[in-house]
């Protein structure tokens, strides 16, 4: 199998988690409320997806209280940084090695 395709993480398969990470990789921190705007989904989908992301040690959480309200926001690590680059890096060398002469 090609080298690149070592690197396509199955993490970030998901439309969900592309999207996060993509979200995270140019903020620095984002509050759950805003990823749940930018990406238009439901609580429940995008709590399943920051977990799973959470679980690959791929971004922290951080909760507190601002006032009397909950907020949470999340940061990506080094190490999703890292694995994120990676799985991109990947799928472009796919798609430039399977580009068609035209």
């Amino acid at each position: 199998m090609k080298d690149y395709l070592e690197n396509i993480n199955k993490a970030f398969e998901s439309r969900v988690r592309l999207g996060i990470m993509s979200v995270l990789m140019v903020e620095e921190r984002v509050d759950f409320s805003t990823l749940k705007e930018t990406l238009e989904l439901t609580d429940g989908n995008l709590a399943s997806h920051l977990r799973a992301l959470e679980e690959a040690s791929y971004l922290v959480v951080e909760k507190k209280f601002v006032g009397r309200k909950p907020n949470t926001t999340y940061q990506a690590t080094d190490q999703g940084r890292e694995a994120f680059k990676n799985h991109l890096d990947a799928l472009e060398q796919l798609i430039l090695n399977n580009r068609k002469e035209g």
